[in-house]
C-alpha cells in the first residue's frame, strides 16, 4: 500500500466514522424544550461538533490501524476468498 492509497483509505474510513459519531448522544430543540426561531424542531440543541470531530479523528485511526496492517501484513488476501478452489471446483494453479 502506497502513501496515496493510505490517505484515501484513511479519509473514507473518516466519512463514514463521521456520520455514525454525528448520530450518537444528540439531544433535539424539541427535546430540550427551547427552539431557535427559524429552524427545525429536530435540529440539535448543542452538536458539540469540535468535539465530535475529534472522537471521529481517534476513532478512524485506530480502525485505520487495523485495516491497514492487515493489508500491509497480507493477514487476508484475495485466495482466502476465492471459494471456488477451496471448495474444489476450481483450478489450484
Amino acid at each position: 500500500m502506497n502513501i496515496v492509497t493510505g490517505i484515501v483509505l484513511y479519509a473514507i474510513i473518516w466519512f463514514m466514522t463521521l456520520l455514525i459519531v454525528l448520530q450518537t448522544g444528540v439531544t433535539s430543540q424539541d427535546e430540550a424544550g427551547e427552539r431557535v426561531r427559524g429552524t427545525h424542531g429536530s435540529a440539535p440543541e448543542n452538536p458539540q461538533l469540535k468535539k465530535r470531530f475529534l472522537i471521529t479523528t481517534v476513532a478512524a485511526l485506530a480502525v485505520w490501524g487495523v485495516v491497514a496492517s492487515i493489508i500491509v501484513f497480507d493477514l487476508v488476501t484475495i485466495e482466502d476468498f476465492d471459494l471456488f478452489t477451496r471448495f474444489g471446483l476450481g483450478s489450484t494453479n
